[in-house]
């Protein structure tokens, strides 16, 4: 891992009330997009990821110049208004299972309080990576880590991937 002022961290966010929001893949290339972007913009490295039908599983490194929290909330509110703003012009019903009473916002994609955790041994880095690639096989979607498509299992399994933004770990 490169130097930062920060460890990577295990970032784990979830749709509202666990509703399969991601199911549909144009909800998860709003995701990558969004990591792509941070990536080439110099905000962070993405070490591993995993997206599931309603939750995802980062490995990520905030990079100097920018705080973990506000790479974090701004990842959030992007990614939760592009999906919302797709829900609105293709899918209004499905939006309003999103519709919160809530005094700073009227719909609401993420559960509030993602789950952050500084991954600061190695043992413990490999252990995560393990554990985001393992979800889609444990959920049933395949069965091996490197078949499932909105993973970075392959990059690690094979060397190459469709997901230019990732760093692999020993670097």
């Amino acid at each position: 891992m490169l130097f930062s002022e920060f460890y990577p961290d295990y970032f784990t966010a979830t749709i509202l009330e666990w509703k399969h929001l991601l199911k549909q893949d144009k909800y998860k290339d709003i995701i990558i997009s969004s990591l792509e972007f941070l990536v080439k913009n110099g905000r962070i490295k993405v070490y591993g990821f995993t997206i599931m039908s309603n939750h995802i599983h980062l490995i990520w490194q905030v990079q100097q110049g920018y705080q973990p929290k506000e790479v974090q909330l701004s990842f959030m509110k992007y990614t939760a208004q592009m999906i919302i703003k797709d829900l609105r012009n293709s899918h209004k019903e499905v939006l309003e299972k999103f519709r919160v009473k809530a005094s700073d916002r009227k719909y609401q994609i993420w559960e509030r309080n993602a789950l952050s955790i500084s991954l600061w041994s190695q043992a413990v880095f490999k252990q995560k990576l393990d554990y985001i690639h393992a979800n889609p096989v444990v959920a049933g979607l395949c069965r091996f880590p490197k078949e499932y498509k909105y993973s970075s299992a392959a990059f690690y399994d094979k060397g190459t991937s469709e997901w230019n933004f990732i760093t692999p770990y020993n670097a």
